[in-house]
């Protein structure tokens, strides 16, 4: 039977699925100061340290209830599982280690934050979506933040390198992929909590992470100090436990609550977080164009929402 969700239901699932969007954003944003902790690491190190610590959390937390859950799933469940990990967990984060490692922080971050144009872009095309002509105001907002954000990033030498600029591209790409690809998993999947989902996420990442474990060993410097292998399992368990056990399930709560033109808005608070860390890593204060990007992308969430608001209010019956 459907149910008629009425402005005020619609109106506080759109403010407790921005709430958390802006959790996961904050998590989030600390994946991008991970690559600076553990700099005598290679992205493929980084991502297969990350995510065998998220596979092995996962598989702990979702041990008591393995059978049950595994039953719920069919083939079709773990093939997006498979290419879903891959996508916005293995791939993206060697990409985007290698972008901060090659391009700095904030040349990361500026092509990371058109994430939520893209995300919106393609979410305008599913079925009851807000128009995308309505979103127009919001899009411009954060396209306007995203280049006053990049601007003093993209000026710098270190901002401009190739390789950087291409691994961010592509990280880009491949999390607009899952982004997508994640939320519509979620919306027919309702026989399997976002938490769970979240966590069966970890435990196919943690198996990606052991299988490119030869790749590094073979191809990859390994020999590094007692002191460097502390650090880099000290930050690879507290990325894993933080942005991904966490992040993920306020995300994936996010996703189930919001539209996916709405949900991608909210993806641009990583990039804000990641800034505000990258100012507090450099012990510095924003400038005035990183002052005005931060006005911009509120302004364009709040427009976004408003937005939703008036869509939601047309379509309820009165």
């Amino acid at each position: 039977m459907h149910l008629a969700v009425t402005p005020q239901s619609g109106t506080s699932r759109i403010f407790l699925g921005v709430l958390c969007g802006v959790g996961a954003g904050a998590l989030w944003g600390l994946v991008f100061l991970a690559p600076e902790l553990a700099r005598a690491f290679t992205p493929l190190q980084l991502a297969i340290g990350r995510y065998f610590a998220y596979g092995l959390l996962s598989a702990a937390l979702i041990a008591p209830r393995w059978r049950a859950l595994a039953a719920l799933l069919t083939r079709r469940e773990w093939l997006a599982l498979a290419w879903l990990s891959l996508a916005g967990n293995t791939l993206y984060y060697v990409l985007l280690s290698g972008a901060v490692q090659m391009g700095g922080i904030a040349m990361t971050s500026l092509v990371i934050g058109f994430l939520p144009v893209a995300v919106t872009i393609i979410g305008s095309r599913d079925h009851g979506a807000v128009p995308l002509r309505t979103l127009a105001p919001s899009l411009l907002l954060c396209a306007a933040g995203t280049l006053c954000i990049g601007w003093q990033a993209v000026a710098e030498p270190a901002g401009t390198q190739l390789a950087g600029l291409l691994c961010a591209i592509g990280a880009l790409m491949s999390w607009t992929a899952y982004a997508v690809g994640n939320s519509r998993c979620l919306a027919r999947l309702d026989r399997v909590s976002a938490h769970d989902w979240s966590l069966l996420t970890g435990l196919v990442t943690g198996a990606q992470a052991v299988a490119l474990i030869p790749v590094t060993i073979l191809f990859e410097p390994t020999s590094h100090s007692a002191a460097a292998w502390l650090q880099f399992a000290a930050v690879s368990i507290g990325v894993a436990l933080v942005a991904s056990i966490l992040g993920n399930a306020l995300w994936n709560r996010a996703s189930r609550l919001l539209p996916l033109t709405l949900a991608g808005q909210m993806i641009l608070f990583e990039t804000l977080f990641a800034l505000l860390y990258g100012f507090m890593w450099e012990h510095r204060l924003p400038l005035p164009l990183e002052i005005a990007a931060f006005g911009l992308v509120v302004a364009s969430v709040l427009a976004c929402i408003a937005a939703h608001r008036r869509h939601a209010s047309r379509l309820a019956p009165h």
